[in-house]
């Protein structure tokens, strides 16, 4: 384990919101996924808003990438990010930091990370 990442608890999900159509997003895919080497213990995952639509109903996304970070069953952050590892690898590291942080008060936020750990649990 790298010194410098933290111990993540178990119940970390990170998950990009993009569609297959952005160009930003495929760019940005492949740094996605490549970050998730550093945070072995965290869920990441890639939903395609357009695929899912179903999945996130009733949430809308416009804008590409969106990202959304929960611990455990509560939403943390979700909205836009700059298509950089590094500002995701910061956001992650911060919101895990500071387990103080309060979750976002939204329920279809919370009923859409239920969803997604079901999800993530489930064999493809």
């Amino acid at each position: 384990m790298n010194p410098e990442t933290p111990a993540l608890p178990a119940s970390v999900l990170v998950v990009c919101l993009c569609a297959e159509w952005c160009g930003v997003c495929r760019d940005y895919r492949s740094r996605f996924w490549q970050l998730q080497s550093r945070f072995p213990q965290a869920r990441f995952l890639w939903i395609d808003v357009e695929d899912e639509a179903d999945l996130l109903h009733p949430l809308d996304v416009e804008d590409f990438p969106t990202l959304l970070l929960a611990l455990g069953q509560e939403p943390r952050f979700f909205g836009p990010v700059t298509p950089q590892a590094e500002m995701l690898e910061r956001l992650i590291r911060s919101q895990i930091q500071d387990p103080g942080t309060p979750a976002l008060k939204n329920q279809a936020l919370s009923d859409l990370v239920a969803r997604l750990w079901a999800k993530a649990s489930t064999p493809e």
